[in-house]
């Protein structure tokens, strides 16, 4: 029996959540994954899945070995692309992980323009909410802080960026633009909700005079715990809100959106890369890593250019 074949079948069918997904996955006979899977319990003399109608689970065994399975694979990966990469073009499955607003904003509008670069290289991109980040299962993992990374997680810097107010051009056609923090009182204000926290007064910070804060309460008019969806109310004319200034580099190119309050900022974003704590980096994730610094620095410049005026 092929062992790394095995592994690799076991590992698909835990991450698919089943046999038939894996076997889709590996482009294999739904029959061949249960052999292949059966054939590793039988070497082992252990149960490594528990089986029902609707899911499969770990067993203890089968926890264990997935834990040390997923780092003999990647080895054995990282062995074959660094003798590839001398060989021949990029290319295998790139696994990035990323929460919703990283994901749609960051990573989807990049995929296209690195496929062009590299079409034998698959992103398998996976996008969770919240979670416990899982850094060792995946090749890159984006995050907007290292707070949450342990000691030995390798965190490379990305970009750094601004958030910004703005609104719609259609909503400063009817209401006006707000020439002062204090003013924002008066407009109809789109928060962002952090589950669990209190709101907070609307935090404004003026670069141009050392950071100098000014805090304003405001009555939303509309609350969401979900970037996207406060920034398509902002687009449909609901109000002002605070975006990343590299979310909506393109609205204000096309003059969907125009920031107010220039040069009023109410934080300052980083976006760090982390990466599992091997020796090695496949060349794949070098090549994704670059290209994703080099198009979110140029969005940012692009996104800080239009923002410096105001509708």
């Amino acid at each position: 029996m092929d062992r790394l074949q095995s592994l690799r079948a076991f590992q698909k069918v835990v991450d698919e959540g089943g046999f038939a997904a894996a076997a889709r996955a590996l482009d294999m006979a739904p029959a061949g994954v249960t052999r292949l899977v059966a054939d590793l319990e039988e070497h082992l003399g252990t149960r490594l899945l528990q089986r029902t109608t609707r899911r499969v689970s770990l067993t203890d065994a089968g926890d264990a070995l997935l834990k040390r399975s997923r780092h003999i694979l990647q080895d054995v990966d990282e062995a074959f692309a660094v003798t590839q990469s001398h060989t021949s073009e990029l290319s295998g499955v790139l696994r990035v992980l990323a929460p919703p607003v990283l994901a749609v904003n960051i990573v989807a509008p990049l995929v296209a323009g690195f496929r062009a670069q590299y079409p034998r290289i698959t992103i398998d991109l996976h996008v969770e909410t919240a979670y416990e980040l899982s850094v060792e299962d995946h090749d890159i993992t984006l995050v907007g802080s290292t707070d949450q990374l342990g000691e030995q997680v390798v965190a490379r810097h990305v970009a750094s960026s601004e958030a910004v107010v703005c609104a719609s051009a259609s909503y400063i056609a009817q209401h006006g633009a707000p020439q002062t923090p204090e003013d924002l009182a008066l407009h109809q204000c789109l928060r962002l909700r952090t589950p669990g926290a209190r709101l907070a007064p609307w935090r404004l910070m003026h670069p141009l005079e050392g950071d100098r804060v000014v805090e304003q309460e405001v009555s939303p008019a509309f609350l969401a715990d979900h970037t996207d969806t406060l920034l398509r109310a902002t687009l449909e004319g609901a109000g002002i809100s605070s975006q990343p200034i590299e979310l909506i580099a393109e609205h204000l190119c096309n003059g969907d959106l125009v920031r107010v309050l220039s040069p009023w900022i109410t934080a300052r974003l980083e976006l760090y890369a982390a990466l599992p704590s091997r020796k090695f980096m496949p060349a794949r994730s070098r090549a994704f890593l670059d290209h994703l610094v080099t198009q979110m620095r140029q969005r940012i410049a692009l996104a800080q250019k239009l923002g410096c005026g105001e509708g």
